[in-house]
């Protein structure tokens, strides 16, 4: 079973949606490429879930290209073979207006959000072409894409450039037989809040307070069934919002 098992390649996939894919994809029965920052986590991971698939980790910042080029390199003879690319590696930083936001954490979410998806992307498009119809990239974006709020400046900016990346890309590779996905999710309770909260709990914990948000396994479950459809059929984007997450009416600012 395991040799014929199809290749996932995850990124970020140390904690939250990342570490969600890991499981449920393991569950189905796919071999998965792990990477993260965290290498603590990803021994962790492995020791979990090659009882049951192979798996191959490798510690990985996305943003640091070289490293995305030696990781890709060095993949061993059996992980060559990659069906679906889900690119999870992602973060927010901050929570205050434009004007007061540090320009270090807007240069970092555009290095991890977008440099990071396009690095990886790019490595990896060669052998999911090479896998043959069916094979998926799965761009992992957010309704932050289409839904402006305060404190969502360039975070929500590197959100709309994974959409439109994701339909250019698919123009490009969709001949080939791979298909494209921007998987967009709403409120999800993980700890890319805590990321974005720079570790204040109390913050994190209080923005979903008395709602009934998603959880990083709900959208795994979206993405293994991106992948798993037949090669026909693309789902160019996919939105998931937890009910309790609803349309505001617009905002007037009145004299």
């Amino acid at each position: 079973m395991h040799e014929a098992a199809p290749v996932a390649f995850i990124t970020g996939a140390t904690s939250g949606i990342g570490l969600a894919c890991a499981h449920r994809f393991a569950q189905a029965g796919w071999a998965l490429v792990l990477t993260g920052r965290r290498q603590e986590r990803l021994d962790a991971l492995q020791a979990t879930l090659e009882k049951h698939v192979p798996v191959y980790t490798a510690q990985l910042d996305v943003s640091d290209p070289h490293s995305v080029a030696k990781v890709v390199a060095a993949l061993p003879e059996r992980f060559q073979h990659v069906h679906t690319l889900i690119n999870n590696a992602g973060l927010a930083l901050g929570k205050g207006p434009a004007q007061s936001a540090e320009l270090d954490d807007w240069y970092r979410m555009i290095d991890t959000n977008i440099k990071g998806l396009v690095t990886v992307t790019r490595h990896l498009l060669a052998k999911l072409i090479a896998a043959g119809p069916g094979s998926t990239v799965i761009n992992l974006g957010s309704i932050a894409a289409h839904t402006p709020y305060p404190g969502g400046h360039v975070y929500g900016a590197t959100k709309a450039f994974v959409e439109q990346f994701s339909y250019n890309l698919r123009c490009d590779v969709g001949p080939q037989g791979v298909r494209v996905t921007d998987l967009a999710p709403g409120m999800t309770a993980s700890e890319f809040t805590l990321v974005r909260m720079k570790g204040d709990s109390n913050v994190a914990d209080s923005y979903y307070e008395g709602a009934q948000p998603l959880q990083p396994e709900d959208i795994a479950e979206q993405a293994l069934h991106v992948a798993s459809l037949p090669p026909h059929v693309n789902i160019t984007r996919l939105e998931v919002m937890p009910l309790c997450q609803q349309w505001s009416a617009p905002t007037i600012l009145r004299d």
